[in-house]
């Protein structure tokens, strides 16, 4: 039996992040964790593009965009959706995630989903970088592991 497996060995891929202004405090450490993950593996930043939108609901379009234009093997939505008094929550989240999922499929790229959904504040700070890890990093390592995996796969 054969099987094919992503490794984090791709030094030379380049990526780019789609990166929510909103809850910009709790993004940013995000963004930080990824950069921080891809250069631990030997990416270097000017591999790297950084697009910033309002919010998590505009993230799709900029994803699509970027991985339609061919300029890169990966693209990672970076955000964070913090849930509140109204249903507001459940729509941008829920819209966000199939909108960026959509695209990946649809333009046959890796588009990793590395935005926060959470019930409260503190569960993102947690989620931010400290005691439940940085998400932005485990966000940058699958988008490494799938751009290897998209190399082998026919």
């Amino acid at each position: 039996m054969q099987t094919i497996e992503g490794d984090f060995t791709v030094r030379d891929a380049r990526m780019a992040f789609v990166v929510s202004r909103f809850n910009g405090f709790i993004v940013e450490r995000l963004l930080e964790g990824a950069v921080d993950a891809l250069g631990r593996h030997g990416v270097s930043e000017d591999q790297l593009t950084t697009v910033r939108v309002p919010g998590a609901w505009e993230m799709p379009f900029a994803a699509q965009r970027l991985a339609r234009s061919g300029q890169y093997e990966a693209v990672i939505a970076l955000g964070c959706v913090i849930r509140g008094g109204t249903p507001h929550f459940d729509y941008v989240a829920g819209e966000a995630a199939k909108g960026v999922s959509n695209v990946g499929t649809q333009q046959d790229l890796p588009v990793i989903f590395g935005v926060l959904t959470t019930e409260t504040i503190e569960q993102a700070i947690e989620r931010a970088g400290t005691k439940a890890g940085n998400k932005g990093a485990e966000a940058a390592m699958s988008a490494l592991e799938m751009v290897s995996l998209a190399r082998q796969l026919p």
